[in-house]
């Protein structure tokens, strides 16, 4: 059986694959569905940071369009060199961090690195701040599932009464809970000798490293 959250402002899920629920039902302000005949990966992350992050880069991209429209010049190229590091830097800090839980192992985005953690290295979850993942070499932090200061705020002067039913720490504590379930689920069952794999982002290092340079190209040539 697998747990498939598909609504929430903190939880969002991306199946592996489309496959029919049988039953839906409502469970901590998020709709929950249950297929008997399939395991799937949840995918935990801060859906306010991604609106964030597309807004940004929307507006990145229409002043990169205007500059080669209208701007057709050195100056013009470095400022669309210095656009497009902005652009990155909130896909990179917003939009890419997650959590995805899948039956081989956790999987850990974050802003430049990606971690994936077999279910038997974990020793334990919690949240400070942040989600943190431990296990007996070091602690993972996991931007991808984090406190609103507004609510650490409320808990630090002792109003949880204020807090709403539905808070970020309330959808933290699903995300630990649910971590909890899979590794007591699959963490029998990898092997003794897997090793957890860290891996950097090339990808958004590479694009990073190649606007950078021409920017600095073209503002040698202006």
């Amino acid at each position: 059986m697998s747990v498939v959250v598909t609504l929430g402002s903190l939880i969002r899920f991306r199946p592996a694959r489309s496959r029919p629920n049988v039953g839906l039902w409502t469970s901590g302000g998020y709709v929950v569905g249950v297929n008997s005949k399939s395991l799937e990966n949840e995918q935990y992350l801060s859906q306010s940071n991604r609106i964030t992050a597309v807004v940004v880069m929307a507006i990145g991209a229409l002043g990169v369009l205007d500059i080669v429209l209208e701007w057709r010049t050195l100056g013009g190229l470095v400022s669309a060199c210095v656009i497009g590091l902005v652009v990155l830097a909130a896909y990179v800090g917003l939009f890419r961090p997650s959590v995805t839980l899948r039956p081989e192992n956790l999987l850990i985005r974050n802003h430049l690195r990606d971690h994936a953690v077999p279910w038997n290295k974990i020793t334990d979850v919690d949240v400070t701040d942040i989600l943190r993942v431990h296990t007996e070499e070091r602690k993972l932090r996991c931007p991808g599932v984090q406190l609103v200061m507004r609510d650490i705020r409320k808990q630090r002067a002792g109003r949880t009464s204020k807090l709403k039913s539905e808070n970020s720490m309330s959808r933290a504590e699903f995300v630990v809970d649910r971590i909890d379930y899979h590794k007591n689920m699959y963490g029998g069952t990898g092997s003794a000798d897997a090793e957890i794999v860290t891996s950097w982002a090339r990808p958004e290092l590479i694009i990073a490293a190649v606007v950078a340079v021409i920017g600095l190209v073209a503002q040698l040539l202006r």
